[in-house]
């Protein structure tokens, strides 16, 4: 397995987020990435390589809107030149167009703007967000790469901020480029008609949702937090089984909080299942770690010794097909190096 390391990561590192009601110290931290890569160091699973952008920008136009790709690129500068004491403090959003408001028309006003393209309060854009997040797109883009021409069945792209919940033309829950959708649509142009993106993550993956809705040659599923009760609440559900040409072909299993690993493990035999009928030819992971008993921000009970057995199943459930893996939350920071390489170890004895 080769495992993809995002040399930019620390370059994103908000202050402060908004999380039930206060501003309080981001859970989302470049601790999340630097303790995987010291687990790696005692347990390694794979040559650590840097990625490569070679026609990354293009295929970022294929996957997100034009104008928030601009919107990203720029925001920073935007954000300073309103007030150089701006650089001492992040942006975070404050204002929304909910339902009726206009979004066809990007506002002339900053705060309207980077209300228009995200979707909560949580997630602080820095200097640095957009070099991270392109980086790690790059590490997705790298990854897929090295299961379609680089003779690997399997590879890791390292790399924060994470991407799921970012959509195609919006950000939030600590997202802001979606490196699973990056890797999916990198795969498909390879060659891989049909590829799954399975969704690990205690969150919902709404953002990778919202980008597949519509399509049949990429097979979307989940298992998550019952959005009910849980992050980011909106989309999640069981009965969204996709739209238009991809109707049938969108996977949602929500469950309650507390969920230990036999339900848990029960709704990934479900995934798995889906997507051999689907009839994949390629597969990306949305690999979270939140799903940990001692996450502070989540809710399922699965403990360290889980991990293995997930690797283990889903890379065997694969057969040898190309598998992208990607990292996205967990913030029980000290426990992530051990989680995530677990799961590397288990898809590495099954998946080779």
């Amino acid at each position: 397995m080769r495992i993809v390391h995002n040399p930019d990561h620390h370059r994103h590192q908000g202050r402060l987020e908004m999380f039930r009601g206060r501003l309080v110290p981001c859970h989302e931290t470049p601790a999340r990435v630097d303790h995987v890569l010291a687990e790696l160091g005692r347990r390694p699973q794979g040559p650590v390589v840097l990625p490569d952008d070679a026609g990354l920008d293009a295929l970022l136009a294929r996957v997100h809107a034009p104008r928030y790709l601009a919107f990203l690129g720029r925001a920073w500068d935007d954000w300073v030149a309103l007030d150089p004491a701006n650089a001492a403090l992040d942006a975070i959003p404050s204002v929304w167009p909910v339902r009726g408001f206009r979004a066809d028309l990007e506002p002339d006003n900053f705060a309207a703007r980077l209300g228009l393209y995200s979707f909560d309060a949580g997630t602080p854009l820095t200097a640095g967000s957009w070099a991270a997040a392109r980086a790690g797109a790059a590490c997705a883009l790298t990854a897929a790469r090295a299961v379609t021409g680089g003779g690997e069945r399997q590879a890791f792209a390292l790399t924060r901020p994470p991407g799921h919940h970012a959509g195609a033309d919006f950000f939030g829950g600590y997202c802001f480029l979606n490196n699973a959708a990056v890797a999916a649509q990198a795969l498909r142009e390879a060659g891989a008609a049909r590829v799954a993106v399975l969704d690990i993550d205690y969150h919902h993956g709404n953002g990778t949702q919202s980008l597949f809705y519509e399509r049949a040659d990429v097979f979307t599923a989940s298992i998550h937090g019952d959005p009910r009760t849980e992050y980011p609440f909106y989309l999640g559900h069981a009965d969204e089984r996709g739209a238009g040409p991809g109707l049938g072909h969108n996977l949602n299993l929500p469950l309650p909080r507390g969920t230990g690993w036999a339900g848990w493990a029960a709704a990934l035999d479900a995934a798995l299942a889906a997507l051999g009928t689907f009839g994949a030819d390629a597969c990306v992971v949305s690999l979270g770690v939140d799903t940990y008993a001692g996450d502070p921000i989540s809710g399922f009970t699965l403990d360290s010794a889980d991990y293995t057995e997930i690797g283990r199943r889903i890379a065997a459930a694969l057969g040898g097909r190309p598998c992208v893996w990607v990292y996205e939350g967990g913030y029980a920071v000290d426990a992530v190096g051990v989680n995530v390489v677990n799961v590397l170890e288990g898809a590495n004895a099954a998946g080779g």
